[in-house]
């Protein structure tokens, strides 16, 4: 099911899946611009580059999910 705005309560189920989604994406994001300056060829570099952005994103979009949770904003 979506959702158009975040619901006011999480569940432990809801919350456990945030914090897998987040923690994915963190470790992700982690690795990929520990990695880049040494990887030589600049494409792949910019790959990994719009990656680690992509990876940062998605933790900020799941924090900010947190952030409203509970809250009428």
């Amino acid at each position: 099911m979506n959702y158009e705005t975040v619901p006011e309560v999480f569940t432990g189920k809801d919350l456990n899946y945030l914090c897998d989604m987040f923690h994915w994406h963190y470790g992700a994001f982690k690795k990929t611009i520990n990695r880049i300056d040494n990887v030589e060829d600049e494409e792949i570099r910019e790959l990994m580059e719009k990656a680690s952005d992509i990876f940062y994103n998605h933790m900020e979009i799941v924090l900010d999910i947190l952030r409203q949770g509970g809250s009428n904003e």
